[in-house]
């Protein structure tokens, strides 16, 4: 499961909780205005390291207003999805990662109670039962369903050694499919790209669908306009390296490689793509 890693996906989203209103509604609106502003300078920032060095501050400061808006599904969002995408991308600690992927899976499951309370004790369901859940979210609770699948596939990856956690890759499917059906904004091009993903972690023998995994990625470059680097990346390393496609998998890679890094709202996540692709370029020989 390490193909999610390189997904940032709204990597600030904690930012924009602070505008919420009891007690953190006391922040002024030029203090809202200035955290806006932040969240745009992280995104558009091409230095991964710097990111890597200020988000443990932002996590803490979430938890705390997190505590004062427990039942606020978009403040517990982006807890889920702040704290699962610095323990995939930034933490190299492996138990660590575990911890904060844990906390992560926790906000996210809180963030779906909070938006439907159906969903409320949805890891006890058995699995029919949690189709039938996810079955019938409306789209009012298409964030927090994102938030829930994305810090559910932190999880997984960073326990990818765990069978337990492998064996909820299905319930994780369900929830993206069921954010296509219902539309998911514009997180739709992230969930095809997870879709694609999940669809090419194993060869057709062992139950991957390798095709239709491709034609997921296929269709998160067309939303994102292929200003998304991070699609091709794992498009290369999701389909084209399991069906051996050389051709295919070299000319992903050098597309991410001569593209513009700098895109609004995508520059971390795109200069984390070309590092990656020079690194999957560098291993092909060895690969094929």
């Amino acid at each position: 499961m390490r193909r999610v890693a390189g997904r940032i996906a709204r990597l600030l989203l904690v930012f924009l909780s602070l505008g919420m209103t009891g007690c953190a509604g006391l922040i002024t609106s030029a203090a809202s205005g200035l955290a806006d502003n932040l969240a745009s300078a992280i995104e558009d920032q091409d230095d991964p390291e710097l990111v890597r060095e200020a988000i443990p501050s932002y996590l803490l400061l979430l938890d705390s207003v997190a505590r004062s808006a427990s039942d606020d599904p978009d403040i517990l969002g982006a807890a889920a999805e702040l704290y699962a995408a610095y323990g995939v991308a930034f933490v190299g600690d492996g138990e660590r990662a575990k911890t904060l992927t844990q906390r992560a899976r926790d906000y996210g499951a809180a963030a779906l109670c909070s938006a439907d309370r159906d969903t409320c004790g949805l890891a006890t369901l058995p699995f029919d039962e949690y189709v039938a859940t996810i079955g019938g979210l409306k789209p009012k609770a298409a964030d927090a369903l994102y938030s829930y699948s994305f810090s559910y596939l932190a999880y997984i990856q960073a326990n990818a050694g765990d069978y337990n956690a492998l064996a909820a890759l299905p319930k994780v499917e369900v929830a993206l499919q069921h954010l296509v059906a219902i539309g998911s904004g514009d997180k739709e091009g992230a969930v095809n790209m997870y879709l694609g993903v999940l669809n090419t972690l194993r060869p057709p023998a062992l139950g991957g669908k390798p095709e239709q995994g491709r034609a997921y990625f296929e269709r998160a470059v067309e939303l994102t306009g292929g200003r998304d680097l991070s699609v091709k990346v794992e498009f290369a390393r999701g389909y084209a390296r399991l069906v051996y496609d050389r051709e295919l998998h070299d000319r992903l890679l050098n597309e991410v490689l001569v593209s513009e890094v700098k895109q609004p709202g995508l520059t971390l996540v795109n200069s984390l793509a070309r590092r990656q692709a020079e690194e999957l370029l560098a291993s092909a020989d060895d690969y094929f």
